[in-house]
């Protein structure tokens, strides 16, 4: 997989669990569907699937600085000769 890909995935996941734990996006949702009765379990599922994607997206941030220290050109000593 690309870095990029791996690092939108965790951002999108993790913005989306974030929302769904912590606003009560999801609670109106089930409300409007008439599944409240699933809105006390919520917690038990979504912080870890926010855990997840936090650690997606912290391994996409580690690839794309390993392979950018891994292409980065070095410029050449200053030679005090020349």
């Amino acid at each position: 997989m690309k870095d990029s890909t791996i690092l939108t995935t965790g951002l999108i996941g993790s913005v989306l669990a974030a929302l769904c734990c912590f606003t009560p996006v999801l609670v109106l949702m089930l409300g409007a569907l008439g599944l409240t009765a699933w809105a006390g379990q919520l917690d038990d599922f979504l912080l870890p699937i926010l855990v997840a994607f936090l650690g997606i997206t912290a391994y996409g941030l580690w690839r794309r600085r390993r392979s950018a220290a891994c292409c980065a050109i070095e410029k050449p000593a200053h030679n005090p000769r020349d």
